[in-house]
């Protein structure tokens, strides 16, 4: 994919994460503050154990190219550790596609799986930064959910991260989110996700 002619203008990402004795991330203590008591009035939960949370969120980029490119899949993992502070693995085809000229054994893509601290800064950061710089966005898709609580949504270009540099990057590139809550059903996890600030479109 070409790169586009006009490049996102700079935000300013949530801090990313230090030591454990700084002060919990932004997103956490609106969770810990609001939201759970908010999620208890709505669902009437017996305790605070049943209230939803989330609970990973993994990170995934699919790379055709890597299998005979190497400067793409390293491109493609400098990337993902710009974005998320974190190493991704990489993912490796389980059997041989022919059709595809694709072997057993090669590279497909990478992903990495954000937990804690830095799970709750990177959250921050798509929701109130990396969203609202994608061009006309209108919010996202409400029927990324896969019936047992967890939400996937799409993102066509790394640069609406505002760690990502236009100008040093070999070409634009899409990635995945998924978010694993720990809610019961969709409904629940919806509304976990709406009270944390995921723009979901109107239907």
């Amino acid at each position: 994919m070409a790169k586009a002619k006009q490049q996102p203008k700079k935000e300013q990402a949530p801090k990313a994460p230090g030591t454990k004795s700084e002060a919990p991330p932004r997103l956490l203590s609106v969770y810990r503050d609001t939201v759970m008591q908010q999620l208890t009035k709505e669902f009437d939960y017996a305790n605070v154990m049943q209230v939803p949370r989330v609970d990973k969120v993994v990170v995934n980029i699919g790379i055709g190219e890597a299998k005979d490119n190497d400067k793409a899949l390293d491109a493609a993992v400098g990337d993902v550790v710009t974005i998320t502070g974190q190493k991704p693995q990489l993912i490796k085809a389980k059997k041989s596609v022919a059709a595809f000229k694709l072997r057993a054994g090669q590279t497909v893509g990478i992903k990495t799986t954000l937990r804690g601290r830095r799970m709750w800064y990177f959250l921050d950061k798509l929701l109130n930064v990396a969203l609202p710089r994608i061009r006309d966005f209108r919010g996202v898709n409400p029927e990324g959910f896969d019936g047992r609580g967890n939400y996937s949504l799409g993102m066509r270009e790394q640069v609406v991260f505002p760690e990502i540099d236009y100008d040093k990057i070999d070409k634009l590139r899409g990635l995945e989110v998924s978010i694993i809550t720990t809610a019961r059903n969709d409904e629940e996890a919806r509304s976990l996700l709406t009270r944390l600030g995921m723009p979901f479109r109107k239907r």
